[in-house]
């Protein structure tokens, strides 16, 4: 195996976009035509993800009531079949997970769960004991149907709330996760955009040996003023998975934080292209997706 700093370079790198992260939040409302356009748009571009929308109650997340509506429409265009992106959906509660498993196209569930009691209170009206038991639905419906779990381990880097936290409770409550739910991969969350890049080098640096490499994502919220630093701190440490969003739009409603956004998707894959990391599909369907953006979220 080859290593570049604490990277395996035979390993991919993967590309995960986040529409659902830049809709879920925003303060105006997009219609599902707007939305299917946009997703037909990143479907082209060649992300190995499309975090696309989630299943979850409409009361607390009006703007994704329409994604078993936008799953049926892209299904019934056989959209699927010319694409090699696979579909991710976020799920919190049990009927979430009964809704997303019955879709052939949903390759993956995604759970939420924070290290900050607090936040999983807030962002899903859980404790620890009921989200673990919550997850362990999710497990064994990824398993019964052939899906992957993605795991979100949400205030992966402190909270705001006064919680405690040090990067030991990162590593291992990861790892607890990983050994009772064998979730294909922990995504560490800066959620509300706190961490330094030498925070996020120090965490990545310690979770990737520990969880293995292939099971480590990172999804980095961030000010657009700071650059691509976390990026590179995280994939100096080891870590090949990556969220994003285009033009950075999102982030987390329930933290209610308006500073910052998602990591801009078209600053990761240039960044990974100048770095012969990643290479885009279609390099028109990005400039097309950035200029969708541009009219959607205004």
């Amino acid at each position: 195996m080859a290593y570049f700093h604490g990277v395996n370079t035979s390993l991919p790198l993967q590309l995960v976009d986040c529409p659902r992260d830049a809709i879920q939040g925003w303060p105006h409302p997009i219609t599902t035509e707007d939305k299917l356009a946009y997703l037909r748009t990143l479907l082209r571009v060649g992300f190995d993800w499309l975090d696309l929308g989630s299943f979850v109650s409409p009361r607390a997340v009006p703007a994704m009531a329409d994604t078993a509506k936008m799953l049926r429409q892209l299904e019934e265009e056989a959209i699927w079949d010319q694409t090699n992106t696979r579909a991710l959906v976020i799920v919190a509660n049990e009927r979430g997970v009964r809704d997303a498993v019955e879709f052939d196209s949903v390759s993956a569930l995604g759970f939420p769960f924070s290290i900050s009691p607090t936040f999983q209170e807030r962002n899903t009206r859980a404790d620890e004991t009921e989200a673990m038991r919550r997850l362990d639905i999710a497990a064994n419906a990824c398993v019964k149907h052939g899906k992957d779990l993605v795991v979100y381990l949400s205030m992966g880097f402190g909270n705001p709330y006064g919680d405690a936290w040090g990067v030991d409770d990162t590593v291992s409550c990861g790892g607890r996760l990983l050994e009772a739910f064998d979730p294909a991969v922990v995504s560490v969350a800066d959620t509300v955009g706190m961490a330094t890049p030498a925070q996020v080098k120090d965490v990545f640096t310690q979770c990737v040996p520990l969880w293995g490499q292939a099971k480590v994502g990172a999804h980095l919220h961030m000010n657009p003023l700071e650059g691509m630093l976390k990026i590179e701190a995280a994939y100096e440490a080891g870590c090949l998975r990556y969220d994003g969003a285009i033009r950075g739009v999102g982030g987390c409603p329930m933290a209610q934080d308006d500073l910052v956004g998602n990591a801009p998707t078209e600053r990761i894959v240039e960044w990974a292209q100048g770095r012969g990391l990643w290479n885009v599909k279609s390099a028109q369907a990005l400039d097309q997706a950035q200029s969708l953006a541009a009219d959607l979220f205004v």
